[in-house]
């Protein structure tokens, strides 16, 4: 078998489901690509699964209670998550999946998690009405935003006896999302990324605006991916409800208007080797906004004068130098891949990614995406329906592929 984790460090923490004997599985797996994996469980794991039985798997002490030796648990909780080359959370209760994504560190592995920098990895375990509900779907896409890697539960018997979305990822698969992401890891390391996210609002008075439906969520997966792979990863947001990521050693920069986002992006561009445009900047703005609230008896019958926005990532194309790689996007309700390749073309990109907006259940507003990647030689490749996590690092797989072929190195500052 190909050690494709030989020498990375996994912390594994196995919490209270059902699932939890699956855990030991999940580390074997993940020792079997050659990972040296730390295994640790939560009081209510315990109950499922014995510290002696991991202890023996592994070859390393099992820590339960971080209190029981209270003079090494605060070095060791530190220690670990240094060492660490990703912390895997395998089975996730809904409660572990809240502990940490509100930053909780009442228990081993949560402390772990808070205090480590690696990439986290969560396959959730639990009911489907405790999956579906609102309060761990909004943890869930709070994690997402911040990184954190999800591999999906499958549908099957539950422990309540019903069947239903819920039952943990196979441990095979999740050791293989841990290898997966892995090798991703530093494949953009050395390179700054410029990403741009969420729509622009143009403001008829002071009140009222122009704007579109995106939510800033491919965006902000986009940066949080390109950041996980190692880059210096630059994020320039419109107005979203989003948490912004957290991108070590970057910035996350906000913005409202186009005409604010084409000064921030113009200023940073020239040092970018890639820009990833996911904003929907808006391409109409009232041709002069108002000082004070327009009153609806005033407006009646009047009609709202409008110009165009300055199209910052056409700029850019004209812009471009040698070894910069341009990606930008194309929402469209009808003619999608013709349009795609007129914009591909028109604005020098080096990669479009095209939707259509009209497809329900995908793009503005959902946490999921379908689409086409269009390179500039002509290669198109279709992506099927995914998490905007997922999908954001397809785009990036791509981009790094594309560079490969020789089409641009980091430049030289």
């Amino acid at each position: 078998m190909i050690e494709r984790l030989s020498g990375k460090t996994v912390v594994l923490g196995i919490t209270g489901s059902i699932a939890a004997y699956k855990g030991a599985e999940v580390a074997r797996r993940l020792m079997d690509l050659g990972a040296e994996v730390h295994a640790t469980l939560t009081r209510a794991g315990a109950q499922f699964v014995t510290p002696l039985t991991l202890r023996t798997l592994t070859g390393h002490p099992v820590i339960v209670d971080m209190f029981e030796e209270p003079g090494e648990w605060q070095v060791e909780h530190v220690s670990l998550a240094r060492r660490a080359d990703t912390v895997v959370v395998a089975p996730a209760t809904a409660d572990a999946i809240a502990k940490l994504a509100l930053g909780l560190g009442d228990e081993f592995i949560y402390a772990v998690a808070l205090a480590s920098r690696a990439p986290l990895v969560i396959a959730p375990a639990m009911e489907s009405n405790m999956l579906s509900h609102p309060a761990t779907q909004a943890n869930v896409d709070l994690l997402r935003q911040r990184g954190a890697v999800f591999v999906a539960p499958r549908t099957g018997r539950l422990a309540s006896g019903a069947t239903g979305p819920g039952r943990m990822a196979p441990p095979e698969e999740i050791a293989a999302a841990v290898a997966d992401l892995l090798a991703t890891q530093a494949d953009l390391k050395g390179l700054r990324v410029l990403v741009t996210a969420g729509p622009t609002q143009e403001p008829i008075d002071p009140v009222r605006y122009i704007s579109n439906r995106s939510s800033g969520k491919m965006g902000y997966a986009l940066a949080a991916g390109a950041a996980r792979r190692g880059a210096q990863v630059t994020l320039i947001s419109g107005p979203t409800a989003l948490t912004p990521p957290a991108l070590p050693g970057g910035e996350t920069v906000q913005v409202t208007t186009a005409s604010e986002m084409r000064a921030k992006v113009l200023r940073r561009f020239p040092r970018c080797d890639i820009l990833v445009a996911a904003a929907a900047v808006a391409d109409f703005a009232p041709f002069q906004a108002q000082g004070s609230k327009m009153k609806r008896s005033a407006v009646a019958g009047r009609s709202l004068e409008l110009r165009a926005t300055p199209d910052v990532l056409a700029e850019c194309g004209r812009r471009k130098k040698v070894g910069q790689f341009l990606v930008g996007f194309a929402a469209e309700t009808d003619d999608l891949l013709t349009n795609a390749r007129e914009k591909l073309q028109s604005k020098h990109l080096d990669l479009i990614v095209a939707n259509d907006v009209t497809r329900a259940g995908i793009g503005f507003g959902s946490d999921r995406n379908a689409g086409y990647l269009l390179f500039a030689d002509g290669r198109e490749t279709e992506l099927p329906e995914m998490a905007k996590s997922a999908f954001a690092d397809r785009i990036l797989d791509a981009v790094t592929e594309d560079r490969n072929r020789g089409k641009g190195k980091p430049l030289r500052k």
